[in-house]
């Protein structure tokens, strides 16, 4: 995986499926929060900041329905992609799911195998990188699997934690990151980072952009953070 490891949100109240599916994740490089119950997910959804949830529509305290509503309704959060699972097989029950902004719907018992190919779908959607594909912005490629650059052509020499930077901000041109949400993203959850240290970094990713000449296109948003173009 590409840049810190994707953070997926297991919220399931049976202990024996939890680990099933947090081993089975993890073994896939993940990193793992679990909840067991619908107050809980919201609050570690909060903490967490998941790159996708894998959503039990049966909780105690809050249904999953609600934990995906709640979720969804929130525009900071409504890109987050939610796999709901459920023994419900009724197609009324599939299409309520989705309609309450359920990305996916698998249904109980599942295949942990095609659950797991369904998690790499959502994410090449909305984290390309960390599914090995090129990214493309103004003559930049980036290609998360050789980790190799290139600016019109010419290889960019890029240290690697500039690499993840960069394949953040271009996962996502035109979003503004703020320097908490890229420690989270780069240097991840568990290592302590003074915020400096990102403008730091962006600062040799400007300077290795702009090794062969061209405009720069990393955008320093006052009050904010910084966003590519």
């Amino acid at each position: 995986m590409t840049g810190a490891r994707p953070t997926v949100l297991v919220v399931e109240d049976e202990a024996a499926q939890r680990e099933v599916l947090s081993y089975n994740l993890e073994a896939e490089g993940f990193h793992v929060a679990r909840a067991e119950d619908g107050e809980e997910a919201i609050m570690l959804f909060e903490e967490e900041r998941p790159d996708l949830v894998i959503l039990d529509w049966m909780l105690p305290k809050l249904s999953g329905i609600e934990v995906c509503r709640q979720i969804k309704i929130r525009p900071e959060s409504r890109g987050v992609p939610v796999i709901m699972l459920s023994a419900r097989s009724e197609e009324v029950d599939r299409v309520r799911g989705l309609e309450t902004g359920a990305d996916d719907y698998v249904v109980k018992p599942y295949s942990v195998i095609e659950l797991m190919a369904r998690v790499r779908a959502q994410l090449r959607r909305t984290r390309p990188a960390s599914a090995g594909q090129q990214l493309e912005f103004e003559g930049i490629l980036l290609d998360s699997e050789t980790h190799r650059v290139t600016r019109e052509g010419k290889p960019l020499k890029l240290g690697p934690t500039e690499f993840r930077l960069l394949s953040t901000f271009m996962e996502k041109p035109g979003r503004v990151w703020s320097r908490e949400q890229l420690l989270d993203r780069v240097w991840g959850r568990d290592v302590y980072v003074d915020t400096r240290t990102v403008d730091v970094h962006v600062g040799r990713l400007r300077k290795a952009l702009s090794q062969h000449g061209g405009t720069d296109v990393l955008r320093t948003v006052r009050g904010a953070g910084y966003a590519l173009g």
